[in-house]
């Protein structure tokens, strides 16, 4: 990776450019900087999560695999920031399949939709799930303007599922249950 920060202010953005990893400028507003400012959202909200009360018997397990989470979400963020380069790998990928296997297989079946809330860990789950389907969005009209590997948006994709099966993971683990959605039909 290139240059580490040494200095905050720079003052070169004051204009509404930035810089990108590659030396060159663009808009605040560009496509590749909103992604990059999603993934970073999303990276703070995981932190924010972290700092919540975990169940006590997978406390260890999940807080392992929200760190490594943030890593690939800075690597992620990196890819973004340097045009044509490549970071995350596709092994970061299959790992969040691996995860969706493990937790999915341990929750009931839903027949029903279900409300963000339960316990306030899930919850923040949920808020983060809500975060990464933007970023993923993000990433997906950035393609559509310019020209980035596969594995941002897969990556993106299996984080959103994975953090709706945490998320019902977490209530459960905490003795509590999903919040069904009641839906009445209207008469007709």
């Amino acid at each position: 990776m290139g240059n580490r920060l040494t200095q905050i202010a720079t003052r070169t953005g004051d204009a509404g450019e930035t810089g990108l990893g590659d030396g060159s400028r663009v808009y605040k507003d560009h496509l590749r900087i909103c992604a990059m400012g999603d993934v970073d959202e999303l990276n703070s909200y995981i932190g924010l999560l972290l700092t919540e009360q975990f169940p006590v018997a997978v406390e260890v397990e999940l807080k392992a695999i929200f760190h490594q989470i943030q890593h690939d979400l800075f690597d992620l963020g990196g890819e973004l920031c340097i045009p044509n380069f490549t970071l995350l790998k596709e092994e970061q990928v299959l790992r969040l399949d691996e995860y969706l296997d493990k937790y999915n297989s341990q929750l009931p079946k839903l027949a029903e939709f279900i409300l963000p809330g339960g316990t306030r860990i899930a919850a923040q789950a949920h808020v983060c799930r809500t975060i990464c389907r933007r970023a993923e969005r993000s990433i997906v009209a950035l393609g559509n303007f310019d020209a980035i590997n596969d594995a941002p948006r897969q990556y993106t994709n299996r984080l959103s599922d994975l953090l709706f099966v945490l998320a019902r993971f977490l209530n459960l683990s905490s003795g509590g249950s999903d919040v069904m959605w009641n839906h009445t039909k209207a008469a007709k």
